[in-house]
């Protein structure tokens, strides 16, 4: 099975469309503090030009279960991706999934054992979005134990890279793949895809 390919932070339906159309399977609507901050009505917009089948994933950062509620009500999201914070399953809608991050650091593999995710997503320390790698070496040890999402610092120059030393379920892009901040570039939209379905399958 090819690895999976997620595209953060699209902001318009054309930035969608072109990321479907080069073979992304996902695209995230970011709901959290951002540039690429997006609001629920232009989430619905956005998700009106996609095609079936492609997962919409709604991305949030230490939300307010409330606030998450309202988003899936609205925007009827396939995945809810966040750091964990008490009260959000019950926000959640039956059928939406639910994508714990976890950001790196020295007790990273333990902190994801401890929790036991039926899958997971690893970025870097600190705030996502910023094209920074987590340790791939950390990733690689828990892509063994759970399905991954690896997240920060991709690029089309390194996905395949990554791909082979992590073995992920999945990779999530987002400022690897723009020509300025929040603008997505579709040739590199494309290169990415390429590099990444050239990569070793899962």
């Amino acid at each position: 099975m090819r690895v999976r390919i997620k595209i953060c932070g699209v902001m318009s339906p054309e930035a969608a469309v072109a990321a479907v159309e080069a073979g992304a399977d996902a695209v995230g609507f970011v709901f959290a503090e951002s540039p690429r901050q997006i609001d629920a009505a232009r989430a619905i917009e956005i998700s009106r030009a996609l095609p079936p089948f492609v997962a919409r994933v709604a991305v949030f950062r230490y939300p307010e279960p409330g606030a998450v509620a309202g988003i899936v009500r609205r925007v009827k999201p396939t995945v809810v991706q966040s750091e964990p914070v008490d009260g959000l399953h019950a926000a959640l809608e039956p059928g939406v999934g639910f994508l714990p991050v976890f950001h790196d650091g020295a007790d990273l593999v333990s902190r994801v054992g401890e929790a036991s995710p039926s899958a997971v997503l690893i970025e870097a320390a600190g705030r996502g979005g910023r094209g920074v790698a987590p340790d791939w070496r950390r990733a690689e040890e828990i892509a063994r134990r759970f399905p991954l999402v690896l997240a920060g610092g991709l690029t089309p120059e390194n996905v395949a890279e990554a791909i082979r030393k992590v073995r992920p379920f999945a990779v999530d892009v987002s400022s690897g793949v723009e020509s300025s901040y929040g603008v997505k570039d579709p040739a590199k939209v494309r290169r990415f895809v390429e590099a990444a379905t050239g990569g070793l399958s899962r």
